[in-house]
């Protein structure tokens, strides 16, 4: 009886993960969540109760957050050494796809994580860090006065309308490297 109830436990675990949308996974497993989050991710370190993330948070794809590391390198001298760090995701701050942000870690309001950046220290609020290790790049206002050019003003449009525009936008009004 003790296996098939483990085995129903783990089949519902299973279904919780890869059904349910990334952002009910993470509330089930008990990353607590403020309102008018995005979440895309669905990959959570053992101790997901340790992280926290705002409202109006946006944390994309394939984002992974730890809340510990490294103690199996010394447990053979500290057999019980176990280090954690809680992560703070403050109000309308953006996690770009692939970043991996490291226990300890808060992510100030408004700020931006450049996409695959690795997020080893705090960020402060309303800058924006990219690479690896994560360094200050610049200001929000400073990204936005950078880019402003380049806003076509698309995002409570549906996707058809949106698609129509961007489809009939001359190349200039596109960012190019």
């Amino acid at each position: 009886m003790k296996k098939a109830k483990r085995l129903f436990e783990r089949l519902v675990s299973f279904c919780w993960r890869f059904f349910a949308s990334p952002e009910k996974y993470a509330r089930k497993l008990g990353v607590k969540i403020g309102d008018y989050c995005f979440v895309s991710t669905r990959k959570w370190p053992s101790e997901p109760y340790l992280i926290t993330v705002g409202n109006h948070v946006q944390i994309t794809r394939d984002v992974s957050i730890f809340t510990h590391g490294g103690g199996n390198a010394i447990r053979k001298e500290h057999p019980n050494f176990d280090a954690f760090g809680k992560v703070v995701i403050e109000d309308w701050a953006y996690i770009g796809a692939c970043s991996i942000i490291m226990p300890g870690v808060t992510i100030g309001e408004g700020a931006l994580v450049a996409a695959g950046s690795v997020v080893t220290k705090s960020v402060p609020p309303h800058t924006v860090v990219g690479g690896n290790p994560a360094r200050v790049l610049c200001t929000t206002k400073e990204y936005y006065q950078k880019n402003a050019r380049y806003d076509v003003r698309t995002k409570q449009l549906s996707k058809a309308e949106k698609k129509r525009i961007l489809l009939s936008l001359p190349e200039e009004k596109f960012i190019s490297k």
